[in-house]
Order: structure tokens, then sequence, then C-alpha cells
């Protein structure tokens, strides 16, 4: 059975359920339209940092931020668009702005589909008219994610967008990651590196991003917490990015559309056309380890 209620907490909160596999999904829309938490028979899947949460002046670090109209950063968080520079902070504004839900269903999975419209204060860092819409769907031990994108602009309008999972863990040293690739960049230094399957995380912060990932899947196995997440998404997101800080008990696992910098560079950069519509989707899913 698939049920959508809602509380009232510092904000309002929609918790998403499968009483039969024992899943939950909790989306907070005020704050970002993000996923603060899914669990599933009892066990936490994500990361939430309660007190930056609980701040709004801060930027959350857990759950799954929305990255959107940029992945990342820009040099001095500046671009150019028809000669006119604006200005962007990292990973864009969805992640701040107050979403809205538009609609809801619990026929063949617990959906709830959020969205965000282009307004003053969009357009004064990002001059193009828009509505994006996800669309978070909970069933079994999946967790898919729906995206669409329209634009209302008389022009073509540029973008890149993706997600920031906070991963539970609990021993970083008993994780075997699945990523598809054979090198990365670190995005501290900008030197690359061959990839051999694992890190050093003695290290005080591991940040890089692999750029020729090989299909569109990523993940990894928690041996200490006896579980696997997959990742699989479209063809579109071409990065994948993994972060964690020392000390710290998570991971993320980042799916993006293009590399930092795309809105200067164009690589990896999406459009959409006047009038069109975008779509996209990511898929997680978790698989519990045989004891």
């Amino acid at each position: 059975m698939f049920t959508i209620t809602d509380q009232q907490n510092q904000y309002l909160t929609y918790i998403l359920s499968d009483s039969e596999s024992d899943a939950h999904l909790k989306v907070v829309p005020d704050r970002g339209g993000i996923i603060t938490h899914w669990q599933i028979k009892g066990k936490d899947i994500l990361y939430l940092d309660e007190k930056r949460f609980a701040d709004p002046t801060l930027s959350v670090r857990g759950g799954n931020p929305i990255l959107f109209p940029i992945c990342g950063n820009l040099p001095n968080n500046t671009y150019t668009h028809k000669g006119e520079t604006y200005t962007l902070k990292q990973h864009g504004f969805a992640r701040d702005l107050p979403w809205q839900v538009i609609a809801q269903n619990t026929d063949n999975c617990a959906s709830l589909t959020i969205s965000l419209e282009s307004n003053p204060t969009t357009k004064a860092v990002y001059p193009f008219n828009f509505q994006l819409a996800f669309t978070y769907q909970l069933q079994d031990n999946r967790l898919k994610i729906i995206g669409h994108l329209t634009n209302h602009s008389t022009e073509k309008m540029p973008f890149s967008w993706g997600f920031h999972p906070y991963f539970l863990v609990e021993d970083k040293n008993q994780l075997v990651l699945d990523i598809p690739a054979t090198q990365y960049q670190n995005q501290i230094t900008q030197e690359i590196h061959p990839f051999t399957g694992g890190f050093d995380f003695n290290q005080d912060e591991i940040d890089v991003a692999f750029k020729n990932v090989s299909r569109s899947s990523s993940g990894y196995t928690d041996y200490s917490r006896r579980h696997e997440i997959s990742l699989t998404y479209s063809d579109i997101y071409s990065t994948v990015v993994f972060w964690t800080v020392k000390g710290k008990d998570y991971i993320c696992l980042e799916p993006w559309s293009a590399p930092r910098n795309a809105l200067n560079t164009g690589k990896s950069l999406l459009y959409v056309d006047p009038g069109a519509t975008f779509s996209s989707w990511v898929e997680m899913s978790l698989t519990f380890s045989s004891p």
C-alpha cells in the first residue's frame, strides 16, 4: 500500500511510504525541494546534517540536493550570456529556493511532483523563463526521480543539472566502489589520476570528477552496513562526482549532466529550445547483502 502524508516540523514535510516494503521518503519543498530522508526496513540510506538543515542561511549538507542550472562552481562564480556577466553560486539556485507541490499519486507507487518556476530572483542571475519539475517515485527498494524542464523563453536555454546524494556510511574502508571509469580529475588540484577502484580515505577531503564514464550507472557495496547501492540514469549524465570529507559519515556519488564551468566552456552543456520540454531520469536502488 502506498501513502503520502504531510507533517509540519520546522518546514512542511511530505512523507512517501510503501508499507509492503517498509520504505519511507521525506521531501521538504520549502528547503530546495530536497529529499532529506530515505529509509528502508528501518535503515537510513541518506546522511543529514540536522544543524545545517535547521539554519536557512546555510546550504544543506545531506539528503539529496537538486543542482540547477549548473553543477559545481564557476570561476569567480560568474558566466557571460549575450555580453552580460551574471553571478551564480556553486550548484546554482534550485537547492536554495522554495518549490511547490503540483501533483501527488499513490496508484502504482508513492509519487510526488514538485515545481520551481522562474521569478525575479532567478532571472537576476539566469535570464530565462522556465518551469522545472521533478517527480519523486518510491516503490519497494527503489527511488526514481524524473525531471522535466520547459523553456518559456524566446531563445534557446543552456543548462546543466544533477543530484548530490549524501549516502550514510559507517566505515569508508569497507566500501567497494563501482564507477565505470579508468581515470578522474582531482577537483582541488586539477590533476588527472588513474582510477583503480578505490581511494585513500585518510585524506582530509576527496573531491574528484569522472568525466569519461563508459556506462550510465554507478554505485558501491558497503560491507559494513551490508547493502549495495546502485544508481542508473539517462545517458545525458556524462559526469560522475565523488566527494567526501574525513571524519564525516557520508560519501557523495553524484550524477551530473555536465562538468564544472559548463556555462562558460560549453562542454556537455544541455539546451532546450523555446517552448520545448527536456526530460531525464535517475534511479537509486538498494539491495541487502547476505549476513
